[in-house]
């Protein structure tokens, strides 16, 4: 299963070991989902958990953030945005991860800011925006009963 999956997913699943993010983590690590990424997405990764505040309060060095973005690229599906998708979501970051999803065709762009993207002038029936905890209960019910 491929998803895509917002920066502040990835920040939760290394600041705390208990939660969904952490959860959806660890499918990526078993390799039970894939998640998709373009260089702008990769990039935002980098900047966000490079921020001296954002190091500080997960706990992480310099060396740490390197490695875990050396497995996310290991990890990661590779994808070209070729065209540029532009839902006008409030956050103009925001719009990378709806154009990585509609590239790679992901079923579910996963997120704890969903009201983030509810605003928008594009709409995909086939693309889920889901929060982690939602994804997390998604999955158990489908892959683990």
């Amino acid at each position: 299963m491929l998803v895509v999956i917002d920066t502040n997913v990835l920040y939760q699943s290394l600041k705390s070991s208990s939660g969904a993010s952490h959860y959806i983590l660890r499918l990526l690590r078993e390799q039970k989902i894939t998640i998709a990424l373009s260089m702008a997405v990769f990039n935002e990764y980098e900047d966000v958990l490079n921020r001296p505040e954002k190091m500080k309060d997960i706990d992480f060095s310099k060396n740490d953030i390197e490695k875990i973005l050396r497995f996310i690229s290991y990890i990661g599906k590779p994808f070209v945005t070729y065209y540029l998708f532009r839902p006008n979501l409030k956050d103009e970051k925001d719009n990378i991860f709806v154009e990585l999803a509609i590239t790679s065709n992901a079923k579910y762009l996963v997120t704890s800011n969903i009201k983030d993207y509810k605003n928008s002038d594009l709409t995909f029936d086939d693309l889920l925006v889901i929060t982690p905890g939602d994804f997390v209960k998604m999955w158990r019910k489908k892959y683990e009963n």
